[in-house]
């Protein structure tokens, strides 16, 4: 048995690049580059190793931890988890930056390999530059923080301990029904440690991804079940997504007749223009779902969580009549809403199912057909909503009066609306583009009103919601999807958030689209404060003397070197969008909107904490309406 003397960080190189995965017959390289911010915790051992061996892996110098380890997750998310970066950061600041983007990865089940560096093993020269103490432990460190928001967790002080430490995380990373962040802190002294490594650790090793079978008892059971059922209703999850069940789904809706309804994560996994597909279903679902959801009498959720904006905080359906079959490669999550259980992969599921349903169809009808038209003549209205300066009601009622929302037409020079413009940037993107959103107002219209027939043309990551998500994320999918335009849909308050990796994208030439949606100020949790009976507080950006502030954002990207574009109309957008596709460097489009002006909710209900005392009348009577409400809600 040879061995081959390597510090740390060489072997973890060297192994990275030889680790492959194989899906359907097909392998390829399964970590594919590294992002990384140098510091001194990692710049002398795997910043060492990159450059005297990456091997295959392409480098990548973020400028914010937690914006790179965004881009890393959304690279996983798009290439439907069968390829990853890893992402390398310094101690302390470096380390805690990457919190955020590891929860933003377990929520929404993607792998990404975060290698934090760590204080010294030996501690001899501790305190270390950027070390937390504590009274109780000098065993704790930063990157603690980092175990509650991974799937797997390791801290390694030994050369050797590397290679069990590899093999398990790269065992969850593969793992369909496991997949999220692996976190191995690596202690700044061990990276430059050397050992002699068995060479065998290094040979080619691939994961293979096989597809998981229902058993004759599932089957069986979700067969009985579809059959008893007269109105079905399939709604569709990011497991179906990763698991490309399009064509199956397809099939299993027009064979008996079922309609198609969409979580956020499983949006554009079949196409938009679809029949069957009445769009997305929940809070932020249409019209056209949400009553198929309260008739249907069976949920078949295929890769799906459950989560509460899916479910309208369970009142979505109608407890009391309708069963669900849920099919998914988490066991946990196929238990979800009391459900019979098909544990088995989306696609593989489904092929077996339609076999078993043969001579079956439902009794909608032309129900389906009616709900889809009476929403599609709902969305061609949205499109032609426009404002006034007098009478005008915005879709969002009962918030800003008229006198208010006429300031901020003066003050941002702006008359457009939100809705309109979404509308209309829908059908001036390329068919085949990928669009990115995240947190605001904005995935709420774009889950009801965005149209696309592009396999994985809609990108959106609301597992987290995190704000500060979409430019890195555009990064990502840039990377994944190199000849496709990507535009990152941002509001206002999440490009102050985090907007760093745009300097990124331009620094490695990776061309990306910035749609950022101005309406000054927090608009979403605006509304739900106005909602419930409470003034706008907290979330309008006005400055110290109380007047409307006008950003100039698009001075910002040109600073940093990007194209950008200022839009007050629908032809300069249509002029914008149109010269950004031609562009060879990032571009950003700054758009200012009016507020309260984006879509309301459809039969949806959210559960959120609400005063139960107070001394306003009008917070008193939301907040009976509240409860009124929660009285129907379920606990599953």
């Amino acid at each position: 048995m040879g061995t081959i003397r390597l510090t740390t960080a060489q072997a973890l190189i060297r192994f990275l690049n030889q680790q492959y995965i194989g899906v359907d017959g097909r392998e390829m390289p399964f970590v594919v580059g590294v992002f990384d911010i140098f510091g001194h915790g990692n710049v002398l051992g795997i910043g060492q190793a990159l450059v005297e061996d990456p091997g295959h892996l392409r480098v990548v110098h973020g400028k914010n931890e937690q914006g790179m380890a965004h881009a890393a997750v959304a690279y996983a998310k798009q290439k439907l988890r069968r390829q990853i970066w890893a992402v390398t950061t310094s101690v302390g600041p470096g380390s805690a930056n990457l919190v955020t983007a590891a929860a933003t990865a377990l929520a929404n089940n993607l792998p990404v390999l975060l290698l934090p560096s760590d204080t010294f093993a030996t501690r001899q020269p501790d305190p270390v530059l950027q070390q937390v103490e504590h009274e109780h432990s000098i065993g704790i460190t930063t990157n603690d923080a980092l175990r509650a928001v991974s799937r797997y967790w390791d801290r390694i002080t030994r050369p050797e301990q590397l290679m069990s430490s590899l093999i398990r995380a790269f065992e969850v990373l593969t793992n369909p029904a496991l997949a999220g962040p692996v976190t191995l802190c690596i202690s700044q002294d061990v990276q430059g440690e050397a050992y002699d490594f068995d060479e065998r650790f290094f040979d080619r090793r691939v994961h293979y991804l096989d597809r998981r079978p229902p058993t004759e008892r599932e089957l069986h059971s979700a067969t009985a079940l579809v059959r008893a059922s007269a109105k079905p209703l399939l709604v569709i999850g990011g497991g179906a997504k990763y698991s490309e069940a399009a064509d199956e789904i397809i099939r299993l809706a027009e064979v008996c007749h079922i309609p198609v309804a969409e979580t956020q994560a499983g949006k554009s996994t079949v196409p938009a223009s679809f029949r069957y597909n009445l769009g997305g279903i929940g809070i932020t679902g249409t019209q056209a779902a949400n009553e198929a959801a309260r008739e249907a009498d069976l949920i078949i959720g295929v890769g799906t969580r459950y989560t509460d904006f899916t479910t309208s905080s369970k009142t979505a359906f109608d407890f009391e009549r309708t069963r669900f079959l849920n099919i998914n490669v988490s066991r946990m999550q196929a238990y979800k809403l009391d459900g019979v259980q098909m544990v088995a992969d989306s696609k593989v599921a489904l092929v077996e199912l339609i076999k078993q349903l043969d001579g079956y169809q439902s009794q909608w009808g032309d129900r389906i057909d009616d709900l889809k038209s009476r929403w599609l003549t709902e969305r061609e209205r949205l499109s032609h909503v426009t404002f006034a300066r007098e009478g005008f009601r915005p879709e969002i009622e009962g918030q800003f009066t008229q006198a208010e929302l006429n300031e901020y037409a003066d003050a941002l020079g702006t008359e457009l609306t939100q809705t309109a413009v979404l509308l209309a940037l829908n059908e001036m993107v390329p068919a085949d583009a990928i669009v990115i959103g995240a947190a605001g107002s904005l995935p709420g219209d774009m889950q009801r009103l965005w149209h696309t027939d592009a396999p994985s043309g809609y990108h959106m990551e609301y597992g987290y919601s995190c704000m500060g998500y979409e430019i890195a994320a555009a990064l990502g999918v840039k990377l994944a999807e190199p000849d496709r335009e990507v535009y990152a849909l941002v509001g206002d308050g999440s490009f102050l958030m985090l907007h760093s990796e745009l300097v990124t994208a331009l620094q490695h030439g990776v061309k990306i689209n910035v749609v950022l949606f101005d309406n000054a100020g927090y608009g979403c949790i605006s509304n739900l404060q106005m909602e419930h009976g409470i003034d706008s507080f907290g979330c309008e950006f006005r400055d110290h003397s109380g007047r409307v502030m006008n950003i100039d954002y698009a001075k910002i990207a040109e600073g940093y070197g990007a194209k950008a574009y200022r839009v007050r109309t629908i032809e300069q957008l249509r002029q914008a969008v149109d010269d950004g596709k031609y562009r060879s460097i990032s571009t950003l489009i700054e758009i200012k909107v009016l507020p309260k002006t984006m879509t309301k909710g459809y039969l949806s209900w959210w559960n959120l904490g609400v005063p139960q005392v107070a001394k306003s009348p009008r917070v008193q009577k939301a907040a009976e309406r509240h409860y009124e409400r929660l009285k129907a809600a379920k606990a599953y």
